[in-house]
């Protein structure tokens, strides 16, 4: 599995293909896992999810921006976002990615960025939670942060439990909302658990730490069952109020799972991803859980005789269409 994993990592990575597949569509299964192209696509799929009694947290995908213009651009978008959901009063709230909006190009103009989105987002009364993407990107992060914090209560950030530093993190930000998740980015040993057993073990730490020890509101992002449950048994034992936390899921994965936690009264939660840059989230799905692939496949077909290795293909077939439309430029 490590082999496969650094393979979708370094395809995630590759700027010609993302390009490429930005001129396709929704295709090879895309359509399973992205809400939509258009903010009014997304607004609809909103609707939809928040109709079987779950929230969103939306995603404005957008990948290698290295121009002010682009940058401005994926503002304006998240911003629209913000202002459509608002007007349509549903229960959604906002996941920003730092290097779309200028991380890498400016500090200072990212930061103006953050700015804008946020005034916008608490006028519309929403939670913007700001991405921990790669560890290069960590200090810049924490640093933006901290400076945002200062001036507005309706930001938080995600922690990550392969990170050695998330212990440090957890309690700096005990009173804060923050979203925990396991790690979706490949990162040297000398930062970061390598043995899917260890961060594990350190992302039930978190959990717990941060459902006990803080104020903050607590959203756990993972598919794993087993760490769902176990944090069940812990939030019981420890009368532990349910509007206290959440479960969040990426949208088109284990949806039997969501509609379960949802019929037990547990908030359940979608991360729900829309725009036309798909290639690079789609990716790191699959690194990060190369299993996820067959859910998709699923989803698209419920045929056993051929999900058995669909999932290659269909990963291969994106790639192969991406490869065509690069060649005949």
């Amino acid at each position: 599995m490590p082999v496969l994993r650094d393979f979708f990592i370094h395809l995630s990575e590759n700027k010609v293909l993302n390009e490429a597949t930005k001129k396709i569509g929704l295709k090879f299964g895309a359509d399973k896992v992205v809400g939509g192209i258009t903010v009014e696509d997304t607004i609809e799929r909103i609707k939809d999810l928040n109709g079987q009694g779950m929230g969103v947290t939306f995603d404005n995908l957008g990948e290698f921006i290295t121009e002010k213009s682009e940058a401005l651009q994926e503002k304006s978008n998240i911003i629209e976002m913000i202002k459509a959901i608002d007007e349509h009063g549903l229960d959604a709230h906002g996941s920003v990615k730092l290097s779309q909006i200028g991380l890498h190009i400016d500090y200072d103009f990212c930061l103006q960025n953050v700015r804008e989105i946020l005034t916008v987002a608490k006028q519309a009364d929403m939670f913007i939670n700001l991405d921990m993407e790669n560890y290069a990107s960590y200090g810049d992060t924490i640093r933006l942060l901290d400076t945002v914090r200062e001036e507005f209560d309706n930001v938080g950030t995600v922690i990550q439990s392969y990170l050695f530093n998330s212990r440090e993190d957890i309690i700096k930000y005990k009173d804060m909302r923050l979203r925990l998740v396991k790690g979706a980015y490949k990162e040297a040993p000398e930062v970061a658990f390598q043995a899917k057993k260890d961060i594990d073990a350190a992302y039930m730490r978190l959990i717990k730490t941060h459902l006990l020890e803080g104020s903050g509101y607590t959203s756990i992002a993972t598919h794993d069952h087993n760490i769902i449950e176990e944090t069940i048994d812990f939030i019981k034992e420890n009368d532990i109020p349910d509007d206290s936390f959440e479960f969040q899921m990426l949208y088109g994965f284990r949806k039997d799972y969501q509609r379960n936690l949802v019929s037990r009264g547990y908030r359940t939660v979608v991360y729900l991803p829309f725009g036309k840059d798909w290639y690079a989230y789609f990716m790191r799905r699959l690194a990060e859980r190369p299993q996820n692939i067959n859910l998709v496949v699923k989803g698209v077909t419920r045929d056993k005789r051929i999900q058995t290795g669909a999932a290659v293909l269909a990963a291969s077939g994106a790639l192969l269409a991406a490869y065509r439309l690069v060649k005949n430029q």
